[in-house]
């Protein structure tokens, strides 16, 4: 056998087994004790998206003077954070004080992900009755003939 085929054939392999790989980067959202609804759901909204594409998420808190004294009202958030992600996100590492930041590590379930996907339902627009004066004569007006011709 030719040993330049051999490192060839080598090399081929190993570019394959590369293309079947998947990178996972750590991605983080920073949070503050004092953050406001619209700010939260925003965030986490993010992490959801990165949570879909497979990345991590570190999640960190950070305290500015004396919020330092009220570390619950980090885990607070926290929780709510784990609360809105539900089955997509397992905790890899629990909400823990480092400093001045509280940090704490989600990762993708691969289980919800199967079941999210096998079990997605067929998104349908609620149906709202807006009418308006015409729509509500010309109904009128209907229901008189009906009643017209019954008699």
């Amino acid at each position: 056998m030719d040993y330049g085929k051999f490192r060839y054939e080598e090399a081929q392999r190993l570019k394959e087994s590369r293309k079947k790989t998947v990178q996972i980067t750590m991605k983080e959202v920073k949070f503050k004790p004092k953050i406001a609804k619209g700010d939260f759901d925003t965030k986490v909204r993010h992490m959801l998206e990165f949570l879909d594409e497979g990345h991590k998420v570190k999640v960190t808190l950070q305290f500015r003077g004396r919020e330092m004294a009220h570390p619950e009202l980090g885990t607070k958030i926290l929780d709510a954070v784990i609360e809105q992600l539900g089955p997509i996100a397992k905790v890899d590492t629990s909400a823990r004080l480092e400093g001045r930041n509280m940090t704490m590590v989600l990762s993708p379930d691969k289980k919800a992900a199967k079941r999210s996907a096998a079990q997605k339902p067929a998104v349908t627009k609620p149906t709202t009755q807006i009418s308006t004066e015409t729509e509500n004569s010309n109904a009128k007006d209907e229901n008189i003939e009906d009643s017209k011709k019954a008699v």
